[in-house]
């Protein structure tokens, strides 16, 4: 299996303005995969410390944080010479000793020489909960589930994946055909590394959806461990009513949904903490289409969507069956697998602000538009080959955009501005921004 996120870890380390590495991701998309598999590739040695339940971690680091003190202690605690040029130091579940998160500013102004990772299944709680370490002392990656591009790599093959890169797209229309078969098998199997291994290895669904609960299971654990126990109830009624939040039509984020006569300040919390996890993607609303779009958000109207198409595909008990019957996996549930997955691949990509658009009276609405930094790009999703696009209409009119994206099945096209963008090559989008 290959992380493409392996490629700006190797930037990080080569970078003469390295600081402390933060990783940062939802429990279960490979973080410490990726620091043990960076560590085997890229250096000599490495020493990998696990925070969590770490009685000798939390006295090393409960008194002075003199970095020449705590690498004696790693040291001793490794049981070998930590060289700072060719050994990679990992803190695992790094949110279990605040301390050693605090360590990171001293190690890049007193010891910067040090190359560390860290990470932490629940590293967005603790940051947002008031664990102290200043801002710009760290540099952070964000590690989302394999995209559609890492799981071609693992299934069918880098060539597939190089292909889209290239975007030679006379070419991949002509593989068309095995691009949507990996896509439907993507729909199912989502990212989750654990899931795609065992189908890159096995091609067995049911066993693909059974690691899917397990997973699914390890989150509830989370909700009643680590969430106060006041919002644990409305946590776990916000995640299970996401499912048919985006069954509907207009997928806008209904709180009467999670409970009749629900108000958004009784689940505030609830969702924040969700975000913070890593669990969900908050969506939010613009108003206009200015650069930059976050000046036009409106935070009261938004959308959820999960961390991976394949664990929404299994909350929704979604069959394998569906795998064989036509395009019925992409119109499945008013298309919210589609909306999803477009939505997973868009956050994948690096830099981009991602929110949909409404207009004032709601006769408009534009599934997904992307601030790249430079341009706003509006993006209507077809979960079918229909490319009647009413709304991405009456919005190229108000706007005038430089290009318009329509995601749908069918071919790579181009005219006037708007591209046909086939929903398997959704991830090149970059290319065209």
């Amino acid at each position: 299996m290959y992380r493409f996120a392996l490629e700006k870890l190797y930037k990080w380390k080569e970078s003469r303005r390295r600081k402390p590495m933060i990783i940062e991701g939802a429990r279960q998309v490979g973080k410490t995969w990726i620091m043990k598999e960076f560590g085997r590739i890229a250096y000599e040695d490495m020493v990998y410390i696990n925070f969590d339940s770490n009685s000798r971690m939390e006295e090393l680091f409960a008194t002075d944080l003199n970095t020449d003190r705590l690498i004696m202690g790693l040291e001793l605690y490794a049981g070998r010479k930590i060289n700072p040029d060719s050994t990679l130091l990992i803190f695992d579940e790094v949110q279990e000793v605040p301390r050693a998160l605090s360590s990171l500013k001293y190690f890049y102004e007193e010891a910067p020489q040090y190359h560390i990772v860290c990470a932490g299944s629940l590293l967005g709680i603790a940051l947002h909960g008031g664990t102290s370490f200043p801002v710009g002392k760290v540099d952070f990656l964000r590690l989302y589930p394999l995209s559609f591009r890492e799981f071609l790599m693992a299934t069918e093959g880098e060539r597939f994946a190089t292909l889209l890169d290239r975007r030679d797209y006379s070419m991949i229309t002509a593989f068309s055909s095995t691009y949507i078969h990996a896509l439907k098998q993507y729909y199912f199997v989502g990212g989750m590394p654990e899931a795609v291994q065992s189908f890159a290895e096995e091609k067995d669904f049911g066993e693909v959806r059974e690691i899917q609960k397990r997973i699914l299971l390890a989150y509830e654990q989370d909700f009643s461990k680590h969430a106060p126990a006041g919002i644990v109830p409305k946590i776990r009624m916000v995640w299970n009513s996401i499912p048919s939040q985006l069954a509907k039509e207009n997928k806008k984020f209904i709180y009467g949904m999670v409970r009749e006569g629900a108000r958004a300040r009784e689940y505030e919390t609830a969702i924040m903490w969700l975000c913070d996890c890593g669990l969900v993607h908050r969506i939010s609303r613009v108003r206009a289409a200015g650069i930059p779009l976050r000046a036009y958000e409106d935070m009261k109207a938004f959308k959820l969507f999960i961390v991976d198409v394949g664990l929404l595909g299994c909350m929704a008990d979604l069959s394998p069956r569906a795998l064989l019957d036509g395009s019925r996996l992409f119109t499945e549930f008013k298309g919210a697998l589609t909306e999803q997955y477009v939505c997973q691949q868009l956050k994948a990509v690096e830099e981009l602000g991602v929110y949909y658009y409404t207009n004032d009276r709601n006769s408009c609405e534009v599934d997904f538009v992307v601030d790249s930094g430079e341009r706003v790009i509006p993006i209507e999703v077809k979960a079918e080959t229909n490319l009647r696009a009413k709304s991405l209409k009456i919005y190229r009119e108000k706007y005038s955009p430089e290009i318009a994206v329509r995601a749908s099945m069918s071919d790579y096209r181009r005219e006037d501005g708007l591209i046909n963008l086939p929903l398997y090559a959704i991830e090149e989008l970059k290319g065209e921004a």
